[in-house]
């Protein structure tokens, strides 16, 4: 006898259906956090790019040239360098509460140092130290913004965090310049140890707390180094940064034979403006996208240097505004997608590994100037974005190649 056939509205009664379990809602971000920790980002950002922005002053008022006051940030870099894996691994069993506060204690310490030195020596000791704190904060920051939430919600819980450093740069550092401009140099390192000051009462509110390596040994560097993944983010991280800084540190020289070296800073904020848009996007898209992200970073920085590389054969500077927005999509969420690569490849050792990650990006910096500085001298600008195609190649390689280990597919 066959079933008789129920109306299509008896099919949609609730009292027909199998109830299923109750779905929880999921939980919300911790914004105050996560927020904090992107100021972070923001402050130790400032206080690395600011004298960049403040050259010719800071050397009038030290009494030495502007080359002896740019080393004013190559110290910084080394400081960070020197600091990133061997401070991480000896305060792995601290709470990591205490230790970013003493981290952005630092920050206020040598901001305040540099804002008040009267000699060259004391302002360069300041910037060291600043870069020792810097390499401790961002080797510590990846892993607490991935700590205090959901395994599902780590990639954007980064991205905030992470948002910070963007808007310095995009925003920060030209307004700190102007900033200087009106009040002196002084006073805008005075405001960045101000507002560190007031960061540390933030995240004593804010921040939840978060142990150590409770009763675990430290993971060595080489067995972190063996962790399948691990070598393969850190090789894209080398070269990518790489590629990135010898155009971004050069780029008035790459301008000037264009015609464009008095729009240095209209060619930045694009750059910057494109960075924030990329961040939001990476954000969205992180914990499902990783793999596709990373690629598409690669690829759209090697257009842009592709085109930039265009328009110095055809010495034509239109198309060099197009290339910023381009070069801004693909860097602005780098640091988000190769910090969450590495977290996820290398597990309960990724103190170590984020310490890693951050001497590669800080070596990534001191060599670009190095070479970038060469390459300029003896081959002119031209060879610039051809050698960072090279460099961004061999990242793409690498990311692709790393299918089954350091950025796996997750669609």
């Amino acid at each position: 006898m066959p079933t008789p056939e129920l109306p299509a509205s008896e099919l949609r009664s609730p009292e027909l259906r199998t109830p299923g379990p109750p779905v929880a809602p999921a939980p919300r971000l911790p914004w105050p956090a996560l927020l904090a920790m992107s100021t972070g980002g923001f402050v130790t950002i400032m206080t690395e790019a600011l004298p960049a922005g403040v050259l010719p002053a800071m050397s009038a008022d030290l009494g030495v040239g502007q080359s002896a006051a740019g080393q004013s940030v190559t110290l910084y870099a080394v400081g960070s360098i020197a600091a990133a894996i061997p401070l991480t691994a000896v305060t792995g069993r601290l709470p990591r509460k205490r230790l970013l506060l003493v981290a952005v204690g630092g920050f206020a310490a040598a901001n305040a140092v540099t804002a008040l030195s009267p000699s060259y020596p004391l302002t360069m000791a300041a910037r060291f130290a600043a870069g020792l704190v810097a390499g401790l904060l961002w080797a510590l920051l990846a892993g607490y913004a991935r700590g205090i939430v959901t395994p599902e919600q780590r990639g954007r819980a980064m991205a905030v965090a992470m948002t910070g450093s963007t808007v310095a740069l995009s925003v920060g550092v030209p307004a700190g310049t102007l900033l200087a401009g009106l009040t002196g140099w002084r006073a805008t390192f005075g405001l960045m140890s101000v507002i560190a000051v007031a960061l540390t009462g933030w995240m004593l509110l804010a921040l939840p707390e978060l142990p150590g390596r409770e009763g675990r040994a430290r993971t060595p560097v080489r067995q972190v180094l063996r962790i399948p993944g691990v070598a393969t983010v850190l090789a894209v991280t080398a070269t990518f940064v790489l590629a990135h800084n010898i155009l971004y540190t050069y780029v008035a020289a790459l301008l000037e034979p264009l015609g464009l070296d008095g729009r240095t800073d209209v060619v930045l904020l694009v750059i910057g403006l494109s960075s924030l848009v990329s961040v939001l996007g990476t954000g969205a898209l992180i914990d499902r996208h990783l793999r596709t992200l990373t690629i598409a970073s690669c690829v759209l920085l090697a257009v842009a240097a592709l085109v930039i590389a265009a328009a110095l054969l055809g010495r034509t500077g239109l198309p060099v505004y197009a290339a910023a927005a381009v070069w801004g999509l693909g860097f602005g969420g780098a640091a988000t997608l190769l910090q969450t690569a590495v977290a996820d490849a290398s597990g309960p050792a990724g103190d170590i590994a984020q310490s890693l990650l951050v001497t590669c990006w800080n070596l990534g910096i001191a060599v670009a100037g190095m070479a970038g500085g060469l390459l300029l001298d003896h081959a002119g600008p031209t060879a610039l974005p051809w050698s960072a195609l090279v460099l961004l190649a061999v990242a793409l390689a690498v990311t692709v190649g790393g299918r089954r280990h350091g950025f796996p597919g997750r669609e």
